[in-house]
């Protein structure tokens, strides 16, 4: 359930990357949203890997 959510929280991160980057906002504003919906997508496939075992 937790993985789903965090899936979910990974896709609104990188859509609010897109927004940011395609505003011209400073540059590490978008670098920040897409690293924390990567660290979201990581947390999901670990949270699964470890349910799995």
């Amino acid at each position: 359930m937790w993985s789903i959510l965090l899936m979910a929280l990974a896709g609104l991160l990188i859509g609010g990357a897109y927004t940011f980057y395609q505003q011209k906002t400073p540059r590490w504003i978008p670098i920040g949203f897409a690293f924390l919906a990567v660290l979201s997508l990581l947390a999901a496939y670990l949270m699964t890997y470890a349910a799995g075992k």
